[in-house]
């Protein structure tokens, strides 16, 4: 799987591949027209309450990586499958606005998506 991370905020590159946004709410200035992404999957980015009580403090990160983990294991299916597929096939750039590019949910999802994937390849 070809699975990078990227700040919304920063410059599109030709290597980035297929982009998707994957916050829950649109990045405050960037207008949708200038953020060159190919897909928003807005049903997975962690709930409302969940990034609310995170606020990404880093005291908080391992209790929001396991409650995030947990939300992403009842999450739509079809969205996870369509993301490992693509990743499969080429360049996935998932796209974040947190400042914080260690400690974000992109960076659990993309771990959610490498474990989904191990498990696809083991039943196949």
């Amino acid at each position: 799987m070809k699975i990078q991370l990227k700040r919304i905020y920063d410059a599109a590159a030709q290597n980035d591949g297929y982009r998707v946004l994957i916050d829950g709410m649109w990045p405050r200035g960037i207008a949708k027209r200038d953020a060159r992404i190919d897909a928003w999957y807005k049903t997975l980015a962690p709930s409302k309450a969940l990034r609310q009580w995170f606020g990404h403090d880093r005291e908080r990160w391992q209790a929001f990586r396991k409650a995030y983990l947990a939300e992403l294991a009842e999450a739509d299916t079809t969205a996870l499958d369509e993301l490992c597929e693509i990743a499969r096939q080429q360049q996935l750039t998932l796209l974040f606005a947190a400042k914080d590019v260690e400690r974000n949910h992109a960076v659990v999802l993309r771990e959610y998506l490498q474990m989904r994937d191990g498990r696809l390849e083991k039943k196949r």
